[in-house]
């Protein structure tokens, strides 16, 4: 097929509006028809200035024959019955992050869509940063050497008036402080820089608010291949983003100037061996929407989309991990389950 990829958008909450007003700059790679939202009265005007359709029900997307694929922005614990449900209509997924809440559920989610030949996206929207993009690339051309350590931090106070009912604060939806908020970004370019997690130490406290989770959250995390990433969030401290990453030959520190919602671009601080510390400022751009492209040229077969199945549950099963060293407070192994011997 050919022309952009008609999705339909589950979820119209704070992310999924977020969705719907950046794809309006790429309207020859991906087209919304479709949006489902329970709440439909709260957003039926938005929907109808975009001339948007509108249903209460997921299964009306599933059986839009116009629906080529489906843009998950629902509950973290809906994930794995959406994308079952969404494979077996033959659509392809994009979800929003974490992908699962176990490892076990994120291998069965990725076999179902490698089986069935359908493209899975996921909400790393970080990844598409240009200046994280070319951090990636700089690391895997080897022009930083053996990867030594990562630090980062991804912090916000979004979620401090949130009413305390909102799914995105629920121990069944949000363990571990900001950890699905915002440290799975921080996971994710861990794993991706140094592949599978071996073990990791989580310590999540309630220092200066009365979120039901925790508010602060750190995880200090040993790579199989050798390395570590220091990950940490908190949910009650004004906007923070960095990530610094650190190798034989060279460091990288890249630090975003506003939340992702409205970025506003990035403070790039760096050093190669030999060399002068050097800065540059990185102008706007928005990762959200070129993720979400770059999964439409995916559907199209025009690219490969670049957040593999490994990737995926790689990261999962390291969210896991943090979840029950979060509880025990002790170093917990990482799971690792084979995506081949996952029955779908």
């Amino acid at each position: 097929m050919s022309g952009p990829v008609k999705i339909a958008l589950v979820g119209l909450g704070w992310w999924g509006q977020k969705m719907l007003s950046v794809l309006e700059a790429a309207p020859e790679d991906i087209k919304v028809v479709r949006a489902v939202e329970p709440n439909a009265d709260g957003v039926r005007d938005l929907c109808d200035a975009k001339g948007v359709t509108l249903s209460t029900e997921y299964a009306d997307a599933l059986k839009d024959p116009e629906v080529e694929a489906v843009v998950l922005a629902t509950p973290h614990s809906m994930h794995t019955a959406q994308i079952a449900a969404a494979v077996k209509a033959g659509k392809h997924i994009f979800c929003e992050k974490p992908l699962a809440l176990t490892a076990e559920e994120a291998a069965r989610s990725v076999a179902l869509c490698a089986d069935a030949g359908l493209v899975l996206g996921m909400g790393h929207e970080r990844r598409f940063e240009p200046p994280v993009a070319d951090m990636l690339a700089k690391a895997d051309s080897g022009a930083l050497g053996r990867i030594h350590q990562i630090e980062a931090n991804f912090s916000h106070d979004k979620f401090v008036t949130i009413d305390r009912d909102n799914w995105r604060v629920k121990a069944t939806e949000a363990p571990a402080g900001g950890m699905t908020a915002t440290g799975i970004h921080l996971l994710d370019l861990s794993v991706r820089l140094l592949g599978r997690a071996e073990s990791v130490l989580c310590i999540c406290e309630q220092l200066s608010s009365d979120l039901p989770q925790g508010d602060t959250v750190a995880a200090y995390v040993k790579f199989a291949g050798g390395g570590t990433s220091y990950v940490s969030a908190s949910l009650a401290n004004p906007f923070m983003s960095r990530f610094t990453v650190y190798g034989s030959k060279g460091w990288i520190d890249i630090r975003d100037k506003a939340h992702v919602e409205a970025p506003d671009g990035w403070v790039v601080t760096s050093a190669m061996a030999g060399g002068p510390i050097e800065t540059l400022e990185i102008g706007k751009a928005e990762p959200v929407k070129d993720n979400l492209v770059a999964f439409a040229r995916a559907v199209r077969g025009a690219e490969a989309y670049p957040i593999t199945g490994d990737h995926l549950v790689n990261n999962i099963a390291l969210l896991e991990a943090v979840f029950k060293s979060s509880r025990s407070g002790q170093i917990e192994t990482v799971a690792q389950p084979a995506l081949e011997k996952v029955e779908a």
